[in-house]
């Protein structure tokens, strides 16, 4: 249990501020999610994070322990960028799941970190240990993971302010006419199909990408993404919705096509820039397209 006393000085600021300056060391979207969670009391009562604490209130809140990892570790190759005390950037291959959910506890990065590392952050918890960000299963490329709990926060709060930069590869179908572009959409789950994200004004959160041509063919273009948000499916469902699908995507592309690539979306993270969590320099990490990606580009050269 850890209790707090409000200041005059901190007197009408919302909780979940007071708290990120008194709790310095964990992330204002970690203390969130523990105000959300019920487990912060201000004068004995539940409170919320937009509630204004008032001079003598009592805070009190509860932090939850961290549980004992219980995913199993498996012997699974690594393609390691950069690896130091504090962060692993790897390049996950094209259809492994990033980290275990309900029916699929084996084979997927996680399993494999567990055995590469003795020590990960557990501020996300058993299944997603030191997971700072994600990418779908079928889309290859650049994740980062922490290995302690310090990195953790730092490395979110970057995704949380966009100073950390992704960019992505991705073939689309159709010739599209603009050499850049932005796409403002907002993007909620789908209300007829659970697996997938949509375009909607329904509980849905802002979604933001950049977008500049590199490559015209017949009837495809080769484009460069940058995320601003970090949405579930954001580049798929917003190039699916503006009529450019990403090739070979099983969900948001449509059956009417001839597929030139049946094992997934043909959609890589090639680009990572970040704020390193000690030295404060700033890191950014290249790979080269995936050879089954070059392999599509030159059939569509031909």
């Amino acid at each position: 249990m850890n209790k707090f006393n409000v200041s005059l000085e901190q007197s009408g600021i919302r909780l979940d501020k007071f708290l990120s300056n008194v709790l310095t060391d964990y992330s204002r979207t970690h203390i969130e999610k523990i105000i959300d969670e019920g487990l912060v009391n201000v004068n004995n009562k539940v409170a919320k994070s937009s509630l204004k604490v008032k001079e003598n209130d009592v805070v009190t809140l509860t932090l939850p322990e961290t549980k004992e990892l219980e995913i199993n570790k498996e012997d699974i190759p690594l393609d390691i960028v950069y690896e130091d005390k504090d962060i692993l950037i790897i390049n996950k291959p094209q259809g492994m799941v990033v980290h275990p959910s309900n029916g699929h506890y084996e084979h997927t990065l996680v399993n494999a970190i567990l055995y590469h590392c003795h020590d990960l952050s557990g501020i996300n918890g058993v299944y997603r240990p030191g997971i700072v960000h994600r990418i779908d299963k079928d889309t290859s490329g650049l994740i980062c993971v922490a290995k302690n709990d310090s990195a953790h926060i730092f490395l979110a709060e970057q995704l949380k302010d966009h100073t950390m930069s992704r960019k992505y590869i991705a073939l689309v179908r159709g010739v599209i006419p603009e050499n850049s572009g932005e796409i403002n959409l907002p993007i909620g789950r789908d209300q007829n199909n659970r697996q997938k994200m949509g375009v909607t004004r329904t509980n849905s959160k802002e979604a933001i990408t950049y977008f500049k041509v590199i490559k015209r063919f017949k009837d495809h273009t080769l484009v460069e993404c940058r995320l601003k948000t970090g949405r579930t499916h954001q580049i798929r469902v917003h190039f699916s919705y503006i009529g450019f699908p990403v090739e070979g995507d099983p969900l948001y592309a449509g059956k009417k096509y001839d597929t030139l690539y049946k094992k997934g979306q043909l959609l890589v993270a090639t680009s990572l820039t970040l704020i390193h969590p000690s030295s404060k320099k700033e890191m950014t990490f290249n790979i080269d397209l995936p050879d089954y990606f070059k392999e599509v580009l030159s059939q569509l050269e031909e």
